[in-house]
């Protein structure tokens, strides 16, 4: 039987971790967040729970008010899973798995314009303008998103095989001395560029002004995009861009946790949980067209215990 899924979803609002990075999906209440989180965030937060933002919250605090944005586009099924019960069944390790299995999907891409924002609508170039040289995910994630490249990947030094590594920095997570004749980073921040070491070329570009990939037709083998999906404020865009550069059966993998620079991520990400993530990165290669169905996997290593970690990978339809 298809997937026709529903479940709630519950406040999720940020807690400053080292780096300014926040948690993306966990529950919080809006008065307990609120002294929790960095100042400058605290303010816009006071701004809207007091009333100073015309009485009129933004979209990104009331979608946690016991109404999921995928429930008006995905009814309830005989059989399937509800409620607080789907949260319980989305934290069991293996059953990421199943959340886009035989999924039916809306006919019309279900998001909005909206969903889109973000608390910071400043431009990138000047909030990627200085160069972090630091890991966005802990160690043990890093190790289990790298330890599945190696299973996924062509061989190194394949003769004929193209990488593409979206949204790149200084890092790439590849296996250890992983090389091939073309590895490209695609990023916003130079001087990260140009110190990754499995990178061959690199080009600079804000995906969110232009989200036209700078590369031919089928291109590429293989896509990657790490911890960085929740910031495509034109996902279809994108993916559709992605499909385009990828050659025929290639395979665009996208990996994500639940850390961000929150005030950076798109609004219905921040509202939403690692379950509703999986659907909405889903979504993006369904609606895109061009793509086999989704798949998600949960390589997270040590549930409760270290970063979570989450694949949705497709690939481009082969031609005849």
């Amino acid at each position: 039987m298809a997937n026709r899924i529903g479940f709630r979803i519950h406040h999720r609002l940020p807690v400053v971790l080292a780096g300014g990075v926040y948690p993306c999906s966990s529950s919080y209440s809006v008065t307990c967040a609120i002294g929790s989180v960095h100042p400058s965030l605290s303010k816009v937060l006071k701004k809207w729970t007091s009333g100073g933002g015309g009485g009129r919250a933004p979209r990104r605090l009331i979608l946690g008010l016991g109404v999921s944005f995928w429930t008006q586009y995905m009814s309830m099924a005989s059989g399937s899973v509800g409620g607080n019960s789907f949260i319980a069944f989305a934290r069991q390790k293996g059953a990421v798995e199943e959340i886009l299995k035989n999924a039916e999907w809306p006919e019309q891409f279900p998001f909005k314009e909206e969903d889109f924002q973000r608390f910071d609508e400043s431009p990138d170039s000047l909030f990627y303008e200085t160069p972090r040289l630091v890991t966005h995910i802990d160690d043990p994630a890093i190790a289990a998103l790298t330890k599945y490249y190696s299973e996924v990947f062509p061989p190194s030094n394949t003769p004929g095989v193209s990488i593409l590594d979206m949204c790149s920095s200084w890092v790439s997570h590849f296996p250890a001395g992983y090389k091939q004749d073309r590895i490209v980073g695609l990023g916003m921040n130079e001087a990260e560029l140009k110190v990754n070491p499995v990178l061959t070329e690199y080009a600079v570009q804000d995906l969110n002004l232009n989200p036209k990939i700078p590369f031919e037709d089928n291109s590429f083998d293989v896509i990657t995009n790490v911890v960085s999906v929740d910031y495509l404020t034109k996902p279809l865009d994108i993916f559709k861009e992605m499909r385009r550069v990828l050659k025929p059966g290639g395979l665009a993998i996208m990996s994500f946790s639940n850390r961000c620079f929150f005030t950076k991520a798109i609004s219905i990400w921040t509202s939403t949980g690692d379950a509703d993530h999986v659907l909405i990165v889903g979504s993006y290669f369904h609606y895109a067209g061009g793509f086999e169905p989704p798949q998600a996997v949960d390589i997270s290593p040590n549930p409760g215990r270290s970063d979570p970690m989450y694949i949705v990978y497709s690939r481009k339809v082969s031609t005849a």
